[in-house]
């Protein structure tokens, strides 16, 4: 059973209250939030905007039947993936990067920041690899992205644990 669906304006609101829990627990020592603050305007934007975008494919992870976590993808770059914090060491990101996978035609790529160390984990037990290319992100205090692809027939679906 799929644990991916597409994405609606009406999930805009469940993909924020997951991506701001998420990302103030697991990068407030990159963003700290007394001086660089959860942007949700901007993000509730960005995912607005996304979903009305024919050439990105938005999509909720459910659990349980509810929004537990968000996907994002462009051609072959895997935009945004995330998962609720409730949800995490489960397999629920495991399942769904399964998933995410079907979505590629070649090479995946995605950026992902240096500091975030929960996440480079999770990719790299799935087999992505950094490339080595970097760039600042583009919310201040502006981090560094670390590019990561995961070449066509070098594909895992599962981890020995889940780490989003």
């Amino acid at each position: 059973m799929s644990v991916l669906r597409d994405a609606t304006p009406a999930d805009v609101e469940a993909i924020m209250d997951v991506q701001q829990e998420a990302s103030v627990r697991a990068l407030s020592g990159i963003f700290p939030q007394d001086r660089y603050p959860f942007p949700r305007a901007e993000l509730t934007a960005r995912w607005a905007d996304e979903i009305a975008d024919p050439t990105v494919r938005v999509l909720v992870i459910l659990a349980h039947g509810q929004v537990a976590g968000y996907v994002a993808v462009k051609d072959d770059q895997l935009l945004h993936f995330g998962t609720a914090t409730s949800t995490w060491g489960t397999g629920l990101a495991a399942a769904a990067h399964a998933e995410i996978l079907e979505l590629f035609s070649g090479e995946g790529r995605l950026w992902v920041l240096a500091g975030n160390r929960r996440a480079r984990r999770f990719y790299e037990k799935m087999g992505w690899q950094a490339t080595g290319r970097c760039v600042p992100e583009d919310f201040p205090p502006h981090p560094e992205l670390v590019e990561y692809h995961l070449p066509a027939g070098s594909r895992r679906s599962s981890p020995a644990h889940d780490a989003t």
